[in-house]
């Protein structure tokens, strides 16, 4: 099948390389000078940024330099297996440009850089979204992206990466564990990660915290170039996803297509700030050949136009 001739090359690229470097998404980049070959070499956002040849040739932009937090790199086989969009072969990968295409197109003229992915209720893909998408994200010029899994009932993105889950964002809310701690770099170019960290049933009272407000401030305001993707509860599900969205500045839904009823889907959009409703997204949907795709449907349920 596809995926398992992908999982074999994604191994035999692993063991050949030592790191991620996987169909051109994860490999030599700007950071390769200052980045050991070790699993426990470190990277940050946080160093002053360096040019590049890639920067000089999209108008002198300057990538990050990473030198402080922890470089973890992913587990290929295992992501894919999670059907994350590694490689440009993927079936879903042509729905996710076209959900980042729609997105930059609305959010950069506002200024926007951070949007929470939710879903109605659990089980419908939100976080796997969030994956791809911030994956996509990672391919586009001029700006870096950061992952940051605030589902915190149940984290799922270090899960989908293949990534240790032993560090996140309660870590920085409960214990004051500071975020250059917290921050990974799985070894693809332009994409940093927070996530894991043991689960709360304190959820909602650490996210409405003045150290959560601290924490959302310092993601949007330390670089003007970085786009933030928030993994976020689902909306039915409890108030935590309610507490997030006075932080964020857009909304995407994901839906389970045929699974999700009308009346919940309505019910939870009331709890979204309509003026930061993007849209939904349409998942787990059969087509020929392929056992999912995602459409992206803006505000006027067209496909965003």
């Amino acid at each position: 099948m596809k995926y398992q001739k992908a999982i074999e090359k994604a191994r035999q690229e692993q063991a050949l390389a030592g790191q991620a470097a996987i169909d051109g998404i994860a490999g030599p980049g700007e950071e390769e000078a200052v980045a050991p070959d070790s699993a426990a070499a470190s990277v940050s956002l946080d160093a002053p940024p360096v040019a590049s040849a890639a920067g000089a040739a999209q108008g002198g932009w300057r990538a990050p330099v990473y030198s402080a937090s922890r470089r973890q790199d992913l587990n290929a086989a295992a992501a894919m297996e999670h059907r994350v969009c590694l490689g440009p072969d993927a079936a879903e990968t042509e729905h996710y440009k076209v959900l980042r295409t729609h997105l930059m197109q609305r959010m950069k003229p506002m200024g926007w850089k951070m949007v929470m992915v939710t879903s109605v209720r659990p089980g419908e893909g939100k976080s796997l979204t969030s994956v791809n998408l911030a994956l996509e994200f990672a391919k586009s010029y001029n700006h870096t992206v950061l992952l940051v899994d605030c589902d915190l009932r149940q984290q799922s993105v270090y899960r989908y990466l293949g990534l240790p889950g032993e560090r996140g964002v309660v870590d920085f809310l409960a214990d004051g564990r500071e975020l250059k701690d917290l921050i990974v770099w799985p070894g693809i170019d332009k994409l940093t990660v927070v996530s894991g960290g043991r689960t709360t049933g304190e959820s909602v009272e650490l996210l409405g915290s003045p150290r959560m407000r601290e924490l959302m401030t310092e993601l949007k305001e330390r670089y003007d170039d970085r786009f933030i993707i928030i993994d976020a509860p689902p909306l039915l599900g409890g108030a935590d996803a309610m507490t997030l969205t006075p932080y964020v500045d857009a909304v995407v839904v994901v839906v389970a297509s045929g699974g999700t009823p009308v009346k919940e889907i309505r019910s939870a959009l009331e709890l979204v700030p309509q003026e930061k409703f993007m849209g939904f997204v349409l998942n787990k949907h059969a087509s020929a050949g392929d056992g999912y795709y995602y459409r992206y449907y803006g505000r006027n349920g067209n496909g965003g136009k």
